[in-house]
């Protein structure tokens, strides 16, 4: 499997066999130039948007005609478990819902949260089930921040945690820093790379360690 990090909350993934997920498609000069990664343009097959924001559901410019998943679904023999949260601390009140996906890929299982805006319940972690990456937003203001980040961590207890949706160059949100994270877990390492190739024996054997990518756009 390989993992390409785009930039804010989009990577894209690609099974052994070719099958290509893209997650969280964003609108490039979104928000008043808020977002000022290039376009995602790879072929997709499956489009996963966790919520309607112009910087997590922009499949415009993806190529093949991916099919794109809002909530639980299958794929050319992928099975996608969507399970609904809040893009904030009051059940949705602000900025409304967002979805966490789970899918299992050359037999390493995903979990990417969108715009996560609060710890999770033990129904909702029930549900995401037993994670070995976890992609999940930790830059605050606009979901969880860098310490709720942490405690999360602790929450689903994941082998790989590839930090996303934090302040970058090209991310004039204000958002806080990947090292204002890093500096809370123990297991941290810059990869300095834009994309990374992984199989079971190269996850960690006892988790969670922190990868830190460059974006790719």
């Amino acid at each position: 499997m390989k993992i390409k990090w785009n930039g804010h909350a989009s990577f894209t993934i690609t099974s052994a066999d070719g099958k290509v997920i893209v997650t969280d498609p964003y609108e490039s000069g979104s928000f008043g130039n808020g977002i000022m990664y290039d376009p995602v343009d790879d072929r997709a097959d499956v489009a996963l948007v966790t919520h309607e924001h112009a910087d997590h559901n922009y499949t415009k410019g993806l190529q093949g005609k991916p099919q794109v998943l809002k909530k639980s679904g299958s794929v050319g023999g992928l099975q996608f478990t969507g399970v609904e949260v809040s893009h904030d601390e009051k059940g949705g009140a602000e900025r409304g819902k967002n979805v966490l996906f789970a899918f299992t890929v050359d037999g390493i299982r995903v979990a990417h949260l969108g715009d996560l805006g609060h710890l999770l319940t033990k129904d909702q972690l029930a549900a995401l089930g037993k994670v070995d990456v976890l992609l999940t937003p930790i830059g605050g203001v606009f979901t969880i921040d860098p310490a709720t980040a942490a405690k999360l961590v602790d929450q689903i207890k994941p082998r790989l945690v590839i930090p996303m949706h934090f302040k970058t160059p090209k991310c004039g949100f204000p958002l806080a820093s990947v090292d204002d994270f890093a500096k809370l877990l123990t297991r941290v390492k810059k990869t300095g790379q834009t994309e990374i190739e992984l199989n079971s024996k190269d996850l960690p054997a006892a988790g969670p360690e922190v990868w830190i990518m460059e974006y790719a756009r």
